[in-house]
């Protein structure tokens, strides 16, 4: 007796999220997208930073800060001013984009 094979709907991620979270633009979806990418930023300033071979606690000393607060901003990014990360990339030597989109128009500050 052959097994019965179930077919497997192949679905992209997108589609995934917009399935699980909700199409883009939605309070949710949104929220998602934005955790996301602050988790990223605060992912990218620990590689740069141990890229650099510096410990947390020099990181702070560069731009004023106490290790405390390096540690916090690798871990959660959602409570930082852009002056901040501004501060850290600078002090890191590290070139940084911001893309902002209002009402389809896209501005990027580099």
């Amino acid at each position: 007796m052959e097994a019965k094979k179930k077919k497997m709907k192949m679905m992209t991620l997108d589609q995934m999220k917009d399935k699980d979270l909700g199409e883009i633009g939605t309070p949710v979806r949104d929220k998602y997208e934005f955790d996301l990418k602050m988790e990223v930023l605060g992912d990218m300033i620990k590689l740069v930073r141990k890229e650099r071979k510096l410990t947390q606690e020099q990181l702070g000393e560069l731009i004023g800060v106490q290790k405390s607060q390096i540690s916090k901003l690798e871990r959660n990014t959602k409570n930082v001013t852009i002056e901040t990360i501004l501060k850290v990339f600078g002090a890191l030597k590290a070139n940084v984009k911001f893309s902002v989109e209002m009402n389809e128009l896209e501005f990027t500050v580099a």
